[in-house]
Protein backbone atom coordinates (compact mmCIF):
# COMPACT_ATOMS: atom_id res chain seq x y z
CA UNK A 1 0.00 0.00 0.00
CA UNK A 2 1.16 3.87 -1.21
CA UNK A 3 2.34 5.64 2.31
CA UNK A 4 0.00 8.70 1.75
CA UNK A 5 0.78 10.40 4.91
CA UNK A 6 4.04 11.52 2.87
CA UNK A 7 4.56 14.91 2.57
CA UNK A 8 6.31 16.03 -0.86
CA UNK A 9 7.61 19.81 -1.02
CA UNK A 10 8.57 20.83 -4.57
CA UNK A 11 10.25 23.71 -4.94
CA UNK A 12 9.64 25.91 -8.22
CA UNK A 13 5.76 26.38 -9.90
CA UNK A 14 6.81 25.80 -13.42
CA UNK A 15 5.39 23.46 -15.98
CA UNK A 16 7.58 20.39 -14.24
CA UNK A 17 6.71 21.23 -10.25
CA UNK A 18 3.27 21.85 -11.20
CA UNK A 19 2.99 18.44 -13.26
CA UNK A 20 4.96 16.86 -10.75
CA UNK A 21 2.66 18.30 -7.69
CA UNK A 22 -0.89 17.32 -10.22
CA UNK A 23 0.07 13.69 -10.70
CA UNK A 24 1.59 13.12 -6.97
CA UNK A 25 -2.31 15.22 -5.54
CA UNK A 26 -3.99 13.12 -7.82
CA UNK A 27 -2.77 9.89 -6.53
CA UNK A 28 -3.75 10.84 -2.93
CA UNK A 29 -0.13 12.44 -2.05
CA UNK A 30 0.13 15.42 0.32
CA UNK A 31 1.74 18.37 -1.94
CA UNK A 32 3.11 21.84 -1.08
CA UNK A 33 4.63 23.77 -3.75
CA UNK A 34 6.71 26.48 -3.20
CA UNK A 35 7.96 29.34 -5.49
CA UNK A 36 10.07 32.23 -5.06
CA UNK A 37 7.90 34.36 -8.18
CA UNK A 38 4.75 35.80 -7.14
CA UNK A 39 3.14 33.94 -10.18
CA UNK A 40 3.50 30.58 -11.03
CA UNK A 41 5.13 29.50 -14.64
CA UNK A 42 8.62 30.41 -14.47
CA UNK A 43 10.11 30.73 -17.67
CA UNK A 44 6.96 30.34 -19.06
CA UNK A 45 6.13 34.30 -18.76
CA UNK A 46 2.97 35.64 -20.29
CA UNK A 47 2.81 39.68 -21.24
CA UNK A 48 -0.42 41.78 -21.11
CA UNK A 49 -2.82 41.79 -24.06
CA UNK A 50 -3.50 45.16 -23.62
CA UNK A 51 0.24 45.52 -24.76
CA UNK A 52 0.90 43.91 -27.53
CA UNK A 53 -2.62 43.22 -28.67
CA UNK A 54 -2.54 39.35 -28.14
CA UNK A 55 -0.76 37.25 -25.26
CA UNK A 56 2.25 37.27 -25.96
CA UNK A 57 5.03 35.42 -24.12
CA UNK A 58 8.10 37.15 -23.08
CA UNK A 59 9.63 33.52 -22.19
CA UNK A 60 8.88 30.23 -23.95
CA UNK A 61 6.73 30.67 -26.86
CA UNK A 62 6.88 27.80 -29.59
CA UNK A 63 5.47 24.07 -29.46
CA UNK A 64 8.31 21.74 -30.78
CA UNK A 65 8.28 18.88 -32.27
CA UNK A 66 5.46 16.23 -31.85
CA UNK A 67 5.42 17.32 -28.33
CA UNK A 68 2.44 14.58 -27.07
CA UNK A 69 2.48 15.59 -23.25
CA UNK A 70 2.02 19.51 -24.37
CA UNK A 71 -0.50 18.24 -26.64
CA UNK A 72 -2.90 16.07 -24.26
CA UNK A 73 -2.63 18.05 -21.43
CA UNK A 74 -3.31 20.92 -24.04
CA UNK A 75 -6.55 18.82 -25.22
CA UNK A 76 -7.18 18.38 -21.61
CA UNK A 77 -7.42 21.93 -21.10
CA UNK A 78 -9.18 22.75 -24.04
CA UNK A 79 -6.47 24.65 -25.94
CA UNK A 80 -5.61 24.58 -29.10
CA UNK A 81 -2.17 23.80 -30.30
CA UNK A 82 -2.44 25.55 -34.15
CA UNK A 83 0.92 24.42 -36.63
CA UNK A 84 2.25 27.66 -38.06
CA UNK A 85 3.76 27.77 -41.51
CA UNK A 86 5.68 30.59 -43.52
CA UNK A 87 8.90 31.03 -44.73
CA UNK A 88 12.39 31.44 -43.54
CA UNK A 89 14.17 34.46 -44.91
CA UNK A 90 18.09 35.56 -44.35
CA UNK A 91 19.75 38.88 -45.41
CA UNK A 92 23.13 38.55 -45.94
CA UNK A 93 23.97 42.16 -45.76
CA UNK A 94 22.55 43.21 -48.98
CA UNK A 95 20.23 40.96 -50.11
CA UNK A 96 17.22 38.87 -48.96
CA UNK A 97 17.44 34.77 -49.88
CA UNK A 98 14.65 32.99 -48.91
CA UNK A 99 16.61 30.10 -47.09
CA UNK A 100 18.46 29.24 -44.14
CA UNK A 101 21.80 30.43 -44.23
CA UNK A 102 22.98 26.41 -43.08
CA UNK A 103 20.55 25.11 -46.81
CA UNK A 104 23.63 25.38 -49.36
CA UNK A 105 26.17 23.22 -46.97
CA UNK A 106 23.38 20.56 -45.69
CA UNK A 107 24.81 17.97 -48.04
CA UNK A 108 28.05 17.87 -46.63
CA UNK A 109 27.18 18.28 -43.04
CA UNK A 110 24.50 15.30 -43.26
CA UNK A 111 27.14 13.08 -44.78
CA UNK A 112 30.21 14.10 -41.93
CA UNK A 113 27.31 13.61 -39.07
CA UNK A 114 25.38 10.65 -40.57
CA UNK A 115 27.54 7.66 -39.64
CA UNK A 116 29.11 9.52 -36.34
CA UNK A 117 29.52 7.13 -32.89
CA UNK A 118 31.78 8.98 -30.87
CA UNK A 119 30.38 11.90 -29.42
CA UNK A 120 32.77 15.41 -29.29
CA UNK A 121 32.07 18.96 -29.36
CA UNK A 122 30.62 20.85 -32.63
CA UNK A 123 34.01 23.09 -32.56
CA UNK A 124 35.86 19.97 -32.59
CA UNK A 125 33.28 18.08 -35.18
CA UNK A 126 34.35 21.26 -37.50
CA UNK A 127 37.64 21.40 -36.48
CA UNK A 128 37.98 17.79 -37.69
CA UNK A 129 35.41 17.76 -40.58
CA UNK A 130 35.52 20.99 -42.19
CA UNK A 131 38.87 22.99 -41.04
CA UNK A 132 39.75 24.84 -44.27
CA UNK A 133 38.89 28.02 -45.58
CA UNK A 134 36.16 26.67 -48.24
CA UNK A 135 34.27 25.67 -45.27
CA UNK A 136 34.08 29.05 -43.38
CA UNK A 137 30.26 29.51 -44.65
CA UNK A 138 29.65 26.74 -42.99
CA UNK A 139 31.45 26.44 -39.90
CA UNK A 140 30.21 29.95 -39.48
CA UNK A 141 26.48 28.81 -40.36
CA UNK A 142 26.58 25.81 -37.80
CA UNK A 143 28.24 27.77 -35.47
CA UNK A 144 24.94 30.75 -34.87
CA UNK A 145 22.61 27.80 -35.09
CA UNK A 146 24.34 26.31 -32.22
CA UNK A 147 24.39 29.26 -30.16
CA UNK A 148 21.30 31.29 -31.47
CA UNK A 149 18.22 27.94 -31.54
CA UNK A 150 20.04 26.41 -29.14
CA UNK A 151 21.61 28.85 -27.04
CA UNK A 152 24.80 26.50 -26.90
CA UNK A 153 28.49 27.19 -26.54
CA UNK A 154 29.97 25.23 -29.96
CA UNK A 155 33.08 25.09 -27.36
CA UNK A 156 30.87 22.58 -25.02
CA UNK A 157 27.94 21.20 -27.00
CA UNK A 158 27.21 17.84 -27.85
CA UNK A 159 27.46 16.94 -31.37
CA UNK A 160 25.28 13.69 -31.70
CA UNK A 161 22.90 15.25 -29.43
CA UNK A 162 22.28 18.00 -32.28
CA UNK A 163 22.24 15.42 -35.13
CA UNK A 164 19.03 14.96 -35.30
CA UNK A 165 18.31 18.71 -35.11
CA UNK A 166 20.33 19.01 -38.45
CA UNK A 167 19.38 16.12 -40.59
CA UNK A 168 15.72 17.38 -39.51
CA UNK A 169 15.76 21.09 -39.69
CA UNK A 170 15.53 22.24 -36.32
CA UNK A 171 12.49 24.30 -37.14
CA UNK A 172 10.36 21.65 -38.27
CA UNK A 173 6.76 20.69 -37.03
CA UNK A 174 6.76 24.75 -34.62
CA UNK A 175 3.38 25.09 -33.47
CA UNK A 176 2.23 27.97 -30.87
CA UNK A 177 -0.70 27.08 -28.47
CA UNK A 178 -3.41 29.53 -28.78
CA UNK A 179 -3.33 32.11 -26.40
CA UNK A 180 0.28 31.68 -24.93
CA UNK A 181 1.88 29.15 -22.63
CA UNK A 182 -0.17 30.94 -19.95
CA UNK A 183 -3.37 29.05 -20.26
CA UNK A 184 -1.66 25.83 -19.87
CA UNK A 185 -0.23 27.16 -16.68
CA UNK A 186 -3.43 28.49 -15.51
CA UNK A 187 -5.04 24.80 -15.90
CA UNK A 188 -2.05 23.31 -14.44
CA UNK A 189 -2.09 25.43 -11.43
CA UNK A 190 -6.14 25.07 -11.09
CA UNK A 191 -5.23 21.50 -10.93
CA UNK A 192 -2.88 21.35 -8.51
CA UNK A 193 -5.12 23.50 -5.79
CA UNK A 194 -8.42 21.32 -6.95
CA UNK A 195 -6.13 18.51 -6.12
CA UNK A 196 -5.22 19.71 -2.92
CA UNK A 197 -2.01 21.14 -3.35
CA UNK A 198 -0.84 24.11 -1.08
CA UNK A 199 0.95 26.73 -3.43
CA UNK A 200 3.23 29.14 -1.79
CA UNK A 201 4.32 32.17 -3.55
CA UNK A 202 7.40 34.23 -2.83
CA UNK A 203 9.16 31.45 -1.34
CA UNK A 204 12.51 31.72 -1.79
CA UNK A 205 14.17 28.97 -0.98
CA UNK A 206 17.71 28.72 0.59
CA UNK A 207 18.38 25.66 2.53
CA UNK A 208 16.98 21.66 2.69
CA UNK A 209 18.08 20.09 5.93
CA UNK A 210 17.55 16.28 7.25
CA UNK A 211 16.88 16.28 10.74
CA UNK A 212 15.87 12.97 12.35
CA UNK A 213 15.06 11.11 9.21
CA UNK A 214 12.83 14.36 7.83
CA UNK A 215 13.23 17.32 5.86
CA UNK A 216 13.06 20.93 6.61
CA UNK A 217 13.02 23.51 3.44
CA UNK A 218 13.85 26.71 4.97
CA UNK A 219 12.79 29.82 3.33
CA UNK A 220 14.37 33.54 3.16
CA UNK A 221 11.98 34.93 4.96
CA UNK A 222 12.40 32.81 7.87
CA UNK A 223 9.24 29.83 7.01
CA UNK A 224 10.20 26.20 7.24
CA UNK A 225 8.34 23.43 5.90
CA UNK A 226 8.65 20.00 7.22
CA UNK A 227 8.35 17.29 4.62
CA UNK A 228 9.35 13.60 3.75
CA UNK A 229 11.00 14.43 0.02
CA UNK A 230 11.57 17.46 -1.76
CA UNK A 231 11.38 17.40 -5.62
CA UNK A 232 13.97 20.29 -6.56
CA UNK A 233 12.82 21.80 -10.25
CA UNK A 234 14.63 24.97 -10.24
CA UNK A 235 16.92 25.55 -13.14
CA UNK A 236 20.78 24.44 -13.09
CA UNK A 237 22.27 27.62 -12.08
CA UNK A 238 20.31 27.84 -8.93
CA UNK A 239 21.29 24.51 -7.46
CA UNK A 240 24.46 26.23 -6.02
CA UNK A 241 22.35 28.57 -4.80
CA UNK A 242 20.37 26.27 -2.25
CA UNK A 243 21.79 24.51 0.75
CA UNK A 244 21.41 20.70 0.29
CA UNK A 245 21.88 17.81 2.43
CA UNK A 246 25.75 16.17 1.92
CA UNK A 247 24.13 13.33 -0.51
CA UNK A 248 22.32 15.67 -2.59
CA UNK A 249 24.65 18.41 -2.74
CA UNK A 250 27.17 15.45 -4.03
CA UNK A 251 24.46 14.62 -6.67
CA UNK A 252 24.05 17.68 -8.18
CA UNK A 253 27.56 18.30 -9.00
CA UNK A 254 27.23 16.45 -11.61
CA UNK A 255 24.62 19.22 -12.80
CA UNK A 256 27.92 21.10 -14.44
CA UNK A 257 28.02 18.68 -16.74
CA UNK A 258 24.91 19.73 -18.32
CA UNK A 259 25.28 23.06 -20.24
CA UNK A 260 22.87 26.12 -19.83
CA UNK A 261 22.00 28.60 -21.64
CA UNK A 262 21.29 32.48 -21.84
CA UNK A 263 18.48 34.11 -24.58
CA UNK A 264 17.63 37.71 -25.01
CA UNK A 265 14.25 38.26 -26.48
CA UNK A 266 12.73 41.11 -27.21
CA UNK A 267 8.92 41.89 -28.52
CA UNK A 268 8.22 45.19 -30.63
CA UNK A 269 4.91 45.95 -31.60
CA UNK A 270 4.44 48.08 -34.39
CA UNK A 271 1.18 50.15 -35.74
CA UNK A 272 1.20 48.60 -39.06
CA UNK A 273 3.36 45.53 -40.34
CA UNK A 274 5.53 47.68 -42.46
CA UNK A 275 8.08 44.82 -43.22
CA UNK A 276 5.36 43.68 -45.36
CA UNK A 277 4.76 46.82 -47.40
CA UNK A 278 7.98 47.51 -47.62
CA UNK A 279 9.00 44.27 -49.60
CA UNK A 280 5.88 42.44 -50.65
CA UNK A 281 8.14 38.87 -50.84
CA UNK A 282 8.41 39.07 -46.88
CA UNK A 283 4.19 38.50 -47.05
CA UNK A 284 4.64 34.55 -46.00
CA UNK A 285 8.10 35.50 -43.47
CA UNK A 286 8.04 33.82 -40.32
CA UNK A 287 11.73 33.87 -39.56
CA UNK A 288 14.27 36.33 -40.53
CA UNK A 289 18.09 35.83 -39.70
CA UNK A 290 21.17 38.04 -40.46
CA UNK A 291 24.59 38.63 -38.96
CA UNK A 292 23.20 42.23 -36.76
CA UNK A 293 23.35 42.20 -33.32
CA UNK A 294 19.88 40.46 -32.91
CA UNK A 295 20.28 38.12 -35.40
CA UNK A 296 16.79 36.35 -35.49
CA UNK A 297 13.45 37.69 -35.73
CA UNK A 298 10.26 36.04 -36.26
CA UNK A 299 6.46 37.53 -37.20
CA UNK A 300 3.17 36.39 -35.54
CA UNK A 301 2.25 34.52 -39.35
CA UNK A 302 0.03 33.63 -39.91
CA UNK A 303 -1.75 35.85 -37.73
CA UNK A 304 -1.70 39.58 -39.06
CA UNK A 305 -0.43 41.40 -35.70
CA UNK A 306 2.26 43.81 -36.16
CA UNK A 307 4.76 42.38 -33.67
CA UNK A 308 8.21 41.54 -34.86
CA UNK A 309 10.30 39.72 -32.37
CA UNK A 310 13.76 39.40 -31.58
CA UNK A 311 15.72 36.53 -30.26
CA UNK A 312 19.95 36.34 -29.33
CA UNK A 313 20.90 32.95 -27.65
CA UNK A 314 23.68 31.61 -26.45
CA UNK A 315 27.67 32.85 -25.06
CA UNK A 316 26.78 36.09 -27.13
CA UNK A 317 24.35 37.36 -24.91
CA UNK A 318 27.27 38.21 -22.46
CA UNK A 319 27.99 40.75 -24.56
CA UNK A 320 24.93 43.04 -23.98
CA UNK A 321 24.71 42.07 -20.28
CA UNK A 322 25.40 45.33 -19.15
CA UNK A 323 21.71 46.73 -20.92
CA UNK A 324 18.58 47.36 -19.17
CA UNK A 325 15.53 46.80 -20.66
CA UNK A 326 15.73 49.73 -22.75
CA UNK A 327 19.49 49.74 -23.89
CA UNK A 328 17.91 45.81 -25.39
CA UNK A 329 15.16 47.32 -27.17
CA UNK A 330 17.03 49.84 -28.39
CA UNK A 331 19.62 47.36 -30.00
CA UNK A 332 16.57 45.30 -31.55
CA UNK A 333 15.53 48.97 -32.93
CA UNK A 334 19.00 49.25 -34.50
CA UNK A 335 19.42 45.78 -35.79
CA UNK A 336 16.18 45.91 -37.70
CA UNK A 337 16.73 49.84 -38.88
CA UNK A 338 19.95 48.05 -40.33
CA UNK A 339 18.79 45.32 -41.96
CA UNK A 340 15.77 47.07 -43.52
CA UNK A 341 17.84 50.01 -44.32
CA UNK A 342 15.50 52.45 -42.24
CA UNK A 343 16.57 54.98 -39.68
CA UNK A 344 16.13 54.14 -36.14
CA UNK A 345 13.48 57.51 -35.86
CA UNK A 346 11.82 55.91 -39.03
CA UNK A 347 11.46 52.73 -36.75
CA UNK A 348 10.90 54.17 -33.85
CA UNK A 349 8.06 56.25 -34.80
CA UNK A 350 5.50 53.50 -35.31
CA UNK A 351 6.47 51.45 -32.46
CA UNK A 352 3.41 50.67 -30.05
CA UNK A 353 5.21 48.95 -27.12
CA UNK A 354 8.02 46.90 -26.55
CA UNK A 355 9.40 44.44 -23.70
CA UNK A 356 12.79 42.90 -23.56
CA UNK A 357 14.40 40.43 -21.51
CA UNK A 358 17.79 39.07 -20.97
CA UNK A 359 17.11 35.57 -18.85
CA UNK A 360 20.09 35.81 -17.36
CA UNK A 361 19.06 38.86 -15.43
CA UNK A 362 16.36 37.17 -14.12
CA UNK A 363 17.18 35.99 -10.56
CA UNK A 364 15.42 33.04 -10.35
CA UNK A 365 16.37 31.88 -13.87
CA UNK A 366 20.47 32.67 -14.15
CA UNK A 367 19.16 32.13 -17.84
CA UNK A 368 16.80 30.52 -21.10
CA UNK A 369 17.55 26.43 -20.61
CA UNK A 370 19.43 23.74 -21.02
CA UNK A 371 21.53 22.16 -23.60
CA UNK A 372 23.31 18.80 -23.91
CA UNK A 373 27.34 18.27 -23.82
CA UNK A 374 29.17 15.11 -24.58
CA UNK A 375 29.05 14.15 -20.57
CA UNK A 376 24.87 15.39 -20.12
CA UNK A 377 23.42 11.91 -20.98
CA UNK A 378 25.08 10.53 -17.95
CA UNK A 379 24.57 13.82 -15.63
CA UNK A 380 20.97 12.82 -16.45
CA UNK A 381 20.94 9.70 -16.07
CA UNK A 382 22.18 9.95 -11.97
CA UNK A 383 20.15 13.50 -11.18
CA UNK A 384 16.69 11.18 -12.31
CA UNK A 385 17.41 8.58 -10.27
CA UNK A 386 14.79 8.61 -7.09
CA UNK A 387 17.66 7.25 -4.54
CA UNK A 388 17.22 9.75 -1.74
CA UNK A 389 14.71 12.32 0.03
CA UNK A 390 15.87 15.01 -2.57
CA UNK A 391 14.84 14.75 -5.57
CA UNK A 392 15.53 16.35 -8.87
CA UNK A 393 13.17 17.15 -11.95
CA UNK A 394 12.87 19.90 -15.00
CA UNK A 395 13.66 20.52 -18.67
CA UNK A 396 17.17 20.22 -18.04
CA UNK A 397 17.02 16.36 -16.90
CA UNK A 398 14.86 15.60 -20.11
CA UNK A 399 16.32 12.85 -22.51
CA UNK A 400 14.22 13.13 -25.67
CA UNK A 401 14.83 14.64 -28.55
CA UNK A 402 13.76 18.23 -27.72
CA UNK A 403 15.56 19.03 -24.58
CA UNK A 404 15.37 22.65 -23.19
CA UNK A 405 11.66 22.70 -24.15
CA UNK A 406 8.43 23.17 -22.29
CA UNK A 407 7.57 19.63 -23.61
CA UNK A 408 10.68 18.47 -21.65
CA UNK A 409 9.82 20.36 -18.58
CA UNK A 410 6.44 18.49 -18.52
CA UNK A 411 7.26 14.87 -19.46
CA UNK A 412 10.67 15.34 -17.09
CA UNK A 413 7.99 16.31 -13.72
CA UNK A 414 5.67 13.25 -15.25
CA UNK A 415 8.57 10.82 -15.07
CA UNK A 416 9.64 12.26 -11.63
CA UNK A 417 6.01 11.61 -9.89
CA UNK A 418 5.59 8.37 -11.99
CA UNK A 419 8.78 7.18 -10.13
CA UNK A 420 7.99 7.83 -6.94
CA UNK A 421 4.62 6.38 -7.18
CA UNK A 422 5.27 2.92 -8.58
CA UNK A 423 8.12 3.35 -5.74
Amino acid sequence: MPDNSQHFVIVGAGAAGLMAARELARAGRRVTILEARERCGGRIHPLPPSEFGYAADGGAEFVHGEAPVTRSLAREAGLTVRSIGGAQWSFDGTTFLRENPREPHDGQLHAAVKDLTDDLTVAEFLHQHFAGPEHAGLRHAVERMVEGYDAADPARASTLALRDEWMNDGHAMQARLDGGYGGLIDFLAAECRKSGVVIHLGAVVTAIEENRGKLIVRCAGGELQDCDRVILTVPLPLLGEIALPAAAHAKATVADDIGFGNVIKILLRFTRPWWRERREELADMLFLLSDETIPVWWTRHPDRHPVLTGWLGGPRTAELAHLDQQGLIDVGIASLAAIFGLSRDEMAQDLVAASATSWAHDPFARGAYSWATPRSRAAQNSLARADGPVLFSGEALYRGRDMGTVEAALASGLETAGIILQG
